[in-house]
């Protein structure tokens, strides 16, 4: 499926049983072909090839512990002190971005601290900063480069 991010030659395969999967390099492991990991995969190579995001410091599938309850962060990125810089939430491209996932990846934000949050369908991006201070998030325009979030 054609997203609305740079297409790359991604290393997809058939399982014995039919199945399709895509290698996650950060993961290092081939994992599920779902639109929703097609969107992850996409997603994550543009942060690394063109927004210059360090994988060093980039991970998928996060787990956290949110009221007792064992979630996982699609994606995080790590700032150079190790705290988590940015989170990305990530829909399939039938799936609209509504509040309901900007208010999941809030809450997820509650325990990670983040500066940035992102939220992809693979058609539609959006993002925005957190001020830690006064509560709020601000909508951004772009999704930055590394050298404005390593600057954060």
């Amino acid at each position: 499926m054609q997203l609305n991010l740079p297409a790359y030659d991604a290393p997809v395969s058939r399982r014995a049983d039919g199945s399709l999967q895509i290698y996650d390099p950060l993961r290092r492991k081939h994992v599920a072909l779902t639109p929703e990991e097609w969107v992850r995969q996409h997603f994550v190579h543009w942060l690394l090839t063109e927004k210059k995001y360090p994988a060093s410091l980039t991970a998928n599938e996060v787990g956290l512990r949110l009221n007792g309850t064992l979630r996982r962060c699609d994606t995080v990125v790590y700032a150079l002190d190790g705290h988590p810089a940015v989170i990305v939430e990530y829909k399939a491209p039938e799936v609209a971005v509504t509040q309901k996932v900007f208010d999941q990846i809030a809450r997820y934000n509650l325990v990670m601290r983040a500066d940035w949050l992102v939220v992809s369908n693979g058609m539609e991006h959006y993002c925005c900063r957190y001020d830690h201070a006064s509560g709020r998030y601000s909508f951004v325009r772009e999704i930055p480069d590394w050298t404005v979030v390593r600057g954060a």
